[in-house]
């Protein structure tokens, strides 16, 4: 892989992880949040866990209990991305090296430096109606600065081939999330777009 780690999000079917992994890709995301069309549920996402060898295995969860951290955890999880109000201290308790906490960016966006010591912080678009998955991008500028001041982020956030070239330009991110950029439908991953979303983060710091 690049320099740039990438990170597969909403994963729901065997086939998709398999093709992620043939990809090469450095992390893959599970989504724990029933009220998102990604939501695969304790059974399925057991399945998932195990079907993901050699890569990181990340189970995002909106405002979850220390009891659901810690069961995706032994099943298998290596991090839990923290993407609703969680504090500070609830990310202290599951272990800040096991967390990506995700902050949804508005105007006069800051963070904390005390994140500095989760696993990575993950900037997505800001909307009133959903928790990230809105496939919308948003202000590059603002995620810059974040990196700048020496956090590790993933920047996420309408993210397709045809953009996330000039998006590692710009923020020059630790990584890059994509799911609705490489999806026919919600949850439904286009293998052709997997291969080309990738194949553009390989070339995104060539020349």
């Amino acid at each position: 892989m690049s320099s740039v780690k990438v990170k597969f999000c909403g994963i729901t079917r065997e086939e998709d992880i398999k093709k992620a992994i043939e990809l090469g890709v450095d992390y893959v995301g599970f989504i724990m949040y029933p009220k998102s069309p990604r939501w695969v549920g304790w059974e399925k996402l057991k399945n998932l866990l195990r079907l993901s060898e050699g890569v990181k295995k990340v189970v995002v969860f909106v405002n979850p209990s220390y009891q659901e951290v810690e069961k995706a955890l032994s099943m298998g999880a290596d991090l839990v991305q923290l993407h609703g109000e969680e504090s500070f201290e609830f990310a202290k308790g599951v272990g800040l090296e096991r967390v990506i906490k995700a902050f949804r960016v508005i105007d006069n966006f800051s963070v904390a430096e005390d994140w500095k010591g989760a696993h990575a912080i993950l900037l997505d678009t800001y909307s009133e109606k959903a928790y990230g998955g809105t496939g919308e991008s948003f202000d590059w500028t603002i995620a810059q600065s974040v990196v700048n001041m020496g956090f590790r982020v993933f920047l996420s956030g309408g993210l397709k081939k045809e953009n996330v070239q000039k998006a590692i330009k710009i923020v020059r991110p630790y990584g890059v999330d994509v799911s609705s950029g490489i999806e026919s439908s919600p949850g439904i991953k286009d293998h052709k777009k997997m291969e080309e979303f990738i194949h553009a983060v390989k070339n995104a710091l060539k020349d």
